[in-house]
């Protein structure tokens, strides 16, 4: 009994304490103060502010959002592209090579964040890469391609391995064998990695900091931090927050149903 309630109070702590923070940035979206913490009545003041800003299109926070979002989709679809071409080629190499390509491939995630943007920021310069929206692109494909392979191997050795020469000896030809019969197989884990990689290509500081050069391009963190140095933050960045995190509460939810979903789908067919 003392080991249950023991775990159990870990656990609602550990809750209290990762959630805690944002439910306060929600609470306090809900009122004008300037300062965090500051409750000066309920008023959707900020929630104005913001779509205000957003319909004047003079808003350096909203074109900071902006900034984020298409580094982040672009980011996702070509690292998904390269993920998934590399898990493949990995999955039919045999021996110590598919050990070394597998080794390489954990380094990026291993490697600190700042240490990726410095080596990425000194080769753009080497090569003499004009910095600003493809450096920062190039860079986040760089260290989110590997999350997506590690998205999809698991889905290839789930995979039954005769399935492609099987399409192969039916007549169908290699682009055909891959595109209907191991593409679909894959499309669980393309779309984790996509995830994944648009959600760390979302949250990047440090690469992005080193790679956008100096021409005033701004992502959500860089923007943040800019902000915290003036010695406060704005308070729009209070419901921007919110409504973000609400985004992706839905987008986990409507996922989880999905599977579960498909998953009684697959066990009502056994």
């Amino acid at each position: 009994m003392i080991r249950k309630f023991i775990a159990k109070a870990y656990i609602w702590i550990l809750l209290v304490i990762l959630y805690a923070p944002i439910a306060l940035i929600a609470i306090f979206s809900f009122t004008e103060s300037k300062v965090l913490g500051n409750w000066t009545g309920f008023s959707l003041g900020l929630y104005r502010n913001l779509a205000n800003s957003g319909m004047d299109g003079g808003s350096s926070l909203l074109s900071a959002v902006e900034n984020t979002l298409v580094i982040a989709l672009a980011a996702a679809v070509f690292s998904t592209v390269l993920g998934t071409v590399a898990a493949i080629g990995m999955y039919y190499l045999r021996g110590g090579k598919r050990k070394v390509i597998n080794f390489m491939n954990n380094i990026p995630m291993l490697n600190p964040d700042i240490i990726t943007g410095v080596s990425l920021f000194l080769l753009f310069i080497f090569i003499h890469l004009t910095q600003g929206y493809v450096s920062v692109i190039l860079a986040h494909i760089t260290f989110c391609t590997p999350y997506v392979v590690l998205s999809v191997l698991p889905k290839m050795g789930q995979m039954n391995p005769n399935i492609y020469e099987a399409a192969r000896d039916l007549g169908a030809t290699q682009i055909q064998a891959m595109r209907k019969v191991v593409l679909p197989q894959l499309v669980p884990g393309m779309v984790s990695g996509f995830i994944l990689a648009f959600t760390m290509s979302l949250d990047d500081f440090a690469v992005t900091f080193f790679t956008r050069g100096t021409i005033g391009l701004d992502t959500l963190s860089t923007y943040i931090y800019t902000d915290a140095r003036k010695g406060g933050l704005t308070p729009e960045l209070r419901p921007l927050m919110t409504l973000i995190f609400i985004a992706i509460l839905i987008l986990l939810i409507i996922i989880n149903v999905r599977e579960q979903k498909l998953a009684q789908k697959s066990e009502l067919k056994k």
